[in-house]
């Protein structure tokens, strides 16, 4: 009796060193323009081609301009960035969707929308939510630079084979409860470290109601709670999702494919190392009140007191962190004025994201005050937000819709938030000067980004419904 993740793994273990790591195939390589250089010029220094360049594929995600993209890009560093990925590419033979093209756009979620990934598959990529792909039930894991360039020169990496954990959601969401919400209380229960060592297997009702979209949104903050990745077995709903896309497979092929991919789930009786129960019950719509993901509340309730704090370690860290954030242990944030809110990233930025914000902010306006950025996360996702309208609607209630890219999910392009200022940020990460240096992020879902937005303050979008 196997779990989802043994049977992917078993599978794809070329070889195991003696007391010592195993030698793992990769199936698909997903690089940008970030973290692929350095390895590619360790292949040059070493006369080494790039061994299957066929199952690598290119994009540029974090450092573009999310504005004018047809212009040469202004900045310096990106631009050398962005060109050094072109030559590479173009001297290696492997596949680049960049600028310009129709299937550019953030590197987790073109992989998806394009039939790129696949149930059964392993997937690396040189950025850390590369968890995202595991939604699909495959296992998906970021990698370093020397990893990478591991990857070029063989197809394989080795790696010392984790844990197994269960996460079992069952039950029904309430009304205004996203699946964003779902991962952020997940972290906020079992911490920003509780996954460490494992790979998790997300599974139980709550789960399996679950779109595709809203799938990749809990496995992309998998790796936030210090997990390696995760993954969650993939059914119909992955199926209809996968089938007609541009390079999934098609007609007997896919046929064969899917009878394959049903037997990927976890066998029953299958043993995990560690499991974890929740009742989908008693999730609300979250919050992040300081520096790290794991540090969550339920929007209607309240920052912690130092006094429920057990350890003298994380006392430290939570005092600093409320002190970055200007906050005040006991506080509720409910009505604290924000000014920024990005709705983006690789955690937020498809279609179905776009369409939950246009539906809610229709013939609405947002508050003088906030500057509202929606960032697609692909052409795909913007051409098809244009062809439904979305741009119309979220426009007239002042929101800002730009060019596809990481954005201000990290402080890395033009999309900053200014030193001091508050940013409801519905991507993954709210470290310190995450967004900008200085800058002070609340992540939450896409609706509370929005009805905050409207509102001009943290906001429970629950006083929107009825």
């Amino acid at each position: 009796m196997k779990t989802l993740f043994e049977k992917i793994w078993d599978a794809h273990v070329v070889t195991k060193v003696k007391d010592g790591p195993e030698v793992v195939y990769i199936d698909k390589h997903l690089i940008h323009e970030v973290t692929s250089p350095q390895a590619f010029s360790g292949l040059e220094k070493k006369g080494i081609p790039v061994f299957r360049p066929q199952n690598t594929l290119a994009t540029a995600d974090h450092n573009v301009p999310t504005l004018n993209q047809h212009l040469p890009i202004k900045d310096p560093l990106s631009k050398f960035q962005v060109d050094t990925l072109t030559e590479n590419c173009t001297k290696y033979g492997i596949k680049l969707f960049g600028l310009g093209h129709p299937f550019q756009g953030i590197v987790h979620v073109i992989g998806p929308e394009l039939g790129v990934t696949l149930p059964g598959m392993t997937i690396v990529c040189g950025d850390s939510h590369t968890s995202t792909h595991g939604a699909f039930g495959a296992i998906a894991f970021g990698i370093g630079t020397s990893e990478v360039e591991q990857v070029f020169a063989t197809q394989c990496i080795l790696q010392n084979k984790p844990k197994t954990m269960k996460i079992e959601i069952n039950g029904k969401l309430a009304k205004g409860v996203l699946s964003k919400d779902i991962i952020l209380y997940i972290i906020s229960r079992i911490s920003s470290s509780g996954g460490s060592g494992y790979f998790v297997e997300f599974t139980g009702s709550a789960i399996r109601n679950l779109s595709m979209e809203a799938r990749m949104t809990i496995c992309n903050m998998s790796i936030e709670m210090g997990a390696r990745g995760g993954l969650i077995a993939p059914d119909e709903t992955t199926f209809n999702y996968i089938q007609g896309r541009e390079f999934a497979p098609k007609d007997e092929q896919f046929v064969r494919a899917v009878n394959y991919w049903k037997s990927l789930g976890s066998d029953p009786g299958a043993k995990f190392d560690k499991t974890h129960i929740f009742d989908a019950g008693d999730i609300e719509p979250m919050i992040t009140y300081g520096t790290n993901p794991g540090m969550g509340i339920k929007i209607s309730g309240n920052i912690p007191t130092e006094a429920l704090i057990e350890d003298p370690s994380e006392k430290i860290s939570f005092t600093k962190s409320i002190t970055y954030m200007g906050l005040q242990a006991g506080e509720c944030l409910l009505g604290k004025k924000v000014n920024y809110i990005f709705i983006g990233s690789c955690t937020n930025s498809r279609i179905e994201d776009l369409r939950l914000v246009a539906q809610f902010v229709k013939g609405k306006k947002k508050a003088s005050h906030i500057k509202a950025l929606i960032v697609p996360g692909s052409k795909q996702v913007q051409k098809q937000a244009i062809a439904e309208g979305l741009d119309k609607i979220l426009s007239e209630a002042g929101f800002e819709l730009r060019q596809p890219g990481c954005s201000a999910c990290l402080g890395m392009n033009e999309d900053k938030v200014p030193a001091g200022e508050y940013c409801i940020s519905t991507s993954n990460r709210n470290f310190e000067g995450r967004q900008g240096p200085g800058a002070r992020t609340f992540l939450a879902s896409p609706l509370t980004a929005a009805a905050s937005a409207i509102t001009g303050y943290i906001t429970d979008i629950r006083t929107f419904t009825d």
